[in-house]
């Protein structure tokens, strides 16, 4: 049995199911949609396949190569580009949720953190995780609007072939930052919780960035 048929949900759609699977690495940058080859795949008809690879398409996530869409993929300007809108909008997701957040939100995003530790030498858990931890301080700020932004900036984030958290010993240091942001959110303070926040991505694009470049040595 095809292993992504097992995880198909009927209240999905067939844009959440194309988008889960470039998500989870089933369909990497440079990968070729095939309209059939998708609607066998998730059990769906072709229709609903091809209205989701054009909306798809329209946010970026799909481009073109001649006649077929691929997996799209980040240049080095796009990336920079991506990161300087996630750093400004994730840090006033701190801020906001360090005002509004729930003190069972709070208790959440601390049990995570202590959850997460037990991760830090499996970088693709941890990679999951830490999309889960982020995803809990969006909705943290209750701010619909934001939510909704930051979402499309993650789905995005999964057109990165690598994770940054895999470079040795970034997951442990990620985790201690982590640690100070959930810090500053219980204590209400929304500009250390905005700083540790944008730190936090700051430092993960740095770490992204070396990790290119390790890479083109190669």
């Amino acid at each position: 049995m095809n292993p992504m048929s097992q995880t198909r949900s009927p209240t999905k759609d067939a844009y959440s199911l194309i988008l889960e699977a470039i998500d989870v690495g089933v369909y990497k940058p440079g990968d070729r949609l095939v309209e059939s080859e998708l609607a066998e795949r998730f059990g769906v008809s072709r229709t609903p396949i091809r209205e989701a690879l054009q909306r798809l398409e329209t946010q970026s996530l799909l481009e073109r190569d001649g006649r077929s869409l691929i997996v799209a993929s980040l240049d080095h300007n796009q990336m920079a580009e991506l990161y300087i809108v996630r750093r400004e909008l994730e840090g006033l997701a701190a801020s906001l949720a360090a005002k509004h957040a729930t003190e069972e939100e709070i208790k959440v995003l601390q049990e995570m953190v202590v959850e997460d530790d037990k991760l830090i030498d499996d970088p693709s858990a941890l990679s999951r995780a830490n999309r889960r931890f982020h995803e809990q301080i969006h909705l943290a700020s209750h701010n619909r609007y934001l939510v909704q932004q930051l979402d499309l900036v993650h789905r995005t984030m999964a057109l990165m072939a690598t994770t940054s958290l895999a470079v040795q010993g970034r997951g442990e240091i990620a985790q201690s930052e982590h640690k100070g942001i959930v810090e500053a959110i219980a204590a209400r303070d929304e500009e250390a919780a905005a700083r540790a926040l944008k730190d936090h991505i700051s430092i993960a694009f740095m770490t992204r960035l070396k990790q290119d470049a390790s890479l083109r040595d190669k």
